[in-house]
């Protein structure tokens, strides 16, 4: 098998990383990425079984040949579980002979031939197995059985004819009616299987598209002219009716109000049939926390009206939770959290959640905790809170928000300083959601607290009233690779409420996402960042309440909250305004690893817009990613490309999800 060479390099790596700290068995046992090939090593010789060791030999070697062979054959997929003699493994391979052929034929190769060598010896698909089971028992306690499936693909086939037909009319659709970027098969292409199921899914949904629910593939006919090494293909396809959504029936509720339901539905009885709008349906559906699974099913038939009925089908989740979490960082030290959730509080998909958090507070003075002698009960910082969400209020589209929150912290902790907060904050909101993805929401906030830094200390009682608004059209919440973000907020806390700083606070955040090809596999991706104080003062306003920039969701490389206006004794006061920038290249080298280079911007100003007084930090990186079925597990390294004195020339991050 000939190996790309960034997979040679990882192998090596692996190797060297197995010899030097770990016995083979252990170095298994942490292979998370299945980098170490244990799968390929057959099981121990023993008289009771009889292991073998499988080698496809592939004339030509076709890139694509190895890799479907595998993938459709039951000998390599049991590799690592030995059968018990010569006649089970000698089975084994015959019941190969078809998914093997099958998988040729599906990619183009329609004259393949193949055999194994059991031993040495020859097993055909119509011979006596007689000699391979023999030769196969001899190895028995002895050695492992060499297999080698020898195969030779021939020559690629190649499309001649391609014909697309009305099933009802019997006659070619036009191009108007089915554009041929819709078929992507011309005369010439390969002939492949898979091309051409593909080609029958992308008509069908084209025609789905349209509002044509009911459209369906009738028939493929592939004819193949083995002498000439050609195919012909003929499609019959029913495009069906044009069709509306018609009613919308919501079923599987017990404990929720289906209003509720039904108020997280955009669709209206009449609006134009679309696999999207119903995709987006049931993403929509499924933010409501009390239920745990959501099903758009389409009726089979029209209705009276000639419309297309829709079920929305749910099921409902235990309505209590409890979590507890604890966490460690060489930064902040230790913290554990607690939290208490009911997703269904009156039966109508309220959520109320208690949440408390008790961490290690970094300390900002220059002193260090080195054991526990040291610890004072300033060090140790909390946040309380509680949050009720009821939504559709009346069954209509509005939600009430409400929050509250009591925090102790401290920020800082080296030579760029921090400062220490105490506050109660209050929040109420009313948010209308437009639709599945764009809601505004708008409310009052009032917060009394204390904070304090090198420029003093301040008392303060803001009371506000802060709007926000929030568009995301993105297909996946923590791996996106299409669509737009945007989140804008402004909050203006004006003195005749009752505000002893007057100030607005603005700011927002536009991310997108572009992939370069149709599997996604290469997707570019950017960030920035805004925000603006306005009516005050730097020292007038609460230091919780200023810019600061740096860290993992930020500029990557520099220090958590590090970046910004330099007050008294050197040490970052924060800003009026931001500014953050993000660009990141996600290319998958395989289905779950890929490779992510990337470059940060930002800072934060003492202007109340962005002026550049202050530089603009930049850093560059490098970031891994393992993509699970919840989302990418991400471990990004970054350097910063204009380092200060005291920036570490490399700093590493951890999480799940994308950065942005």
């Amino acid at each position: 098998m000939q190996l790309p060479p960034w997979r040679k390099a990882v192998l090596l790596s692996a190797g060297l990383f197995c010899i030097t700290g770990f016995a083979s068995q252990d170095a298994r046992a942490f292979d998370f990425f299945g980098l170490f090939g244990s799968r390929d090593t057959p099981p121990a010789i023993s008289p009771s079984t009889v292991p073998y060791a499988l080698t496809f030999q592939v004339a030509g070697d076709p890139d694509d040949v190895e890799q479907a062979l595998e993938n459709a054959s039951t000998l390599y997929r049991l590799r690592g579980d030995a059968p018990v003699d010569g006649d089970a493994l000698v089975r084994r391979a015959q019941a190969d002979f078809g998914p093997l052929l099958d998988a040729l034929w599906g990619l183009g190769y329609y004259n393949a031939n193949m055999v194994f060598e059991i031993g040495g010896t020859v097993l055909r698909i119509d011979s006596d197995p007689t000699a391979a089971i023999r030769v196969a028992e001899s190895y028995r306690n002895r050695a492992v059985v060499p297999v080698v499936a020898r195969v030779d693909p021939g020559v690629l086939f190649e499309l001649r004819n391609i014909e697309v037909s009305d099933a009802r009319t019997r006659r070619p659709f036009s191009a108007q009616e089915l554009p041929p970027r819709v078929v992507k098969l011309e005369p010439g292409d390969p002939a492949r299987a898979a091309d051409l199921r593909a080609a029958q899914a992308r008509m069908v949904d084209h025609f789905r598209a349209q509002s044509r629910p009911l459209a369906k593939a009738v028939a493929i006919d592939p004819v193949v002219f083995h002498p000439t090494r050609l195919m012909d293909v003929s499609y019959s396809l029913d495009p069906g009716p044009i069709a509306p959504i018609g009613n919308i029936t919501v079923t599987g509720t017990q404990n929720v109000d289906p209003a509720v339901v039904r108020s997280f539905i955009y669709l209206e009885p009449g609006d134009p049939y679309s696999p999207d709008a119903l995709a987006d349906t049931r993403k929509s559906v499924g933010t409501i926390q009390a239920l745990s699974s959501v099903r758009i099913r389409e009726a089979e038939t029209l209705d009276e009206y000639g419309r297309l009925p829709i079920f929305v089908e749910v099921t409902e989740r235990a309505p209590r939770v409890v979590g507890f979490s604890a966490r460690y960082s060489t930064i902040d030290g230790p913290a554990v959290r607690g939290y208490w959730e009911h997703r269904n509080l009156f039966g109508g998909a309220e959520r109320l959640r208690l949440e408390a958090d008790i961490f290690l507070a970094p300390r900002n003075d220059g002193t260090r905790i080195k054991r526990v002698g040291d610890l004072e009960r300033s060090d140790i910082g909390g946040r309380f809170r509680a949050s009720f969400l009821k939504p559709a209020l009346g069954g209509t589209r509005n939600d009430l928000l409400i929050d509250g929150l009591i925090e102790r912290d401290r920020t800082g902790g080296d030579r760029y300083g921090g400062y220490t907060s105490r506050l109660i904050d209050g929040t109420a909101f009313i948010r209308h959601r437009f639709s599945s993805t764009f809601s505004a929401q708008a409310g009052f906030q009032v917060q009394r607290g204390q904070t304090s830094d090198v420029l003093g200390q301040i008392d303060y009682l803001v009371v506000g009233t802060p709007a926000s608004l929030t568009y995301d059209s993105t297909d996946r919440p923590l791996d996106p690779t299409q669509g737009f973000r945007i989140n804008a907020s402004v909050s203006p806390y004006p003195e005749f409420l009752g505000s002893s700083v007057g100030m607005v606070v603005s700011r927002a955040t536009a991310s997108t996402y572009y992939a370069l090809d149709e599997d996604a596999r290469y997707i570019l991706a950017g960030r920035i960042g805004l925000g603006s104080i306005t009516g005050a003062d730097l020292d007038e306003i609460p230091a919780n309440f200023r810019f600061f920039a740096g860290g993992g969701g930020s500029v990557r490389g520099f220090r958590y909250r590090s970046l910004g206006p330099i007050g008294p004794l050197g040490q970052v006061v924060g800003g009026r305004s931001l500014l953050e920038a993000s660009l990141e290249a996600r290319i998958k080298i395989t289905d779950t690893i890929g490779i992510v280079p990337f470059i940060d911007a930002g800072g934060a100003f003492e202007s109340s817009f962005p002026d550049f007084s202050e530089k603009v930090r930049v850093s560059a990186g490098l970031g891994l990613r393992y993509y699970t079925a919840i989302g990418p597990i991400r471990l990004d390294i970054a350097a910063p490309l204009d380092r200060r004195p005291g920036d570490k020339p490399l700093s590493l991050y951890v999480s799940i999800g994308q950065a942005f």
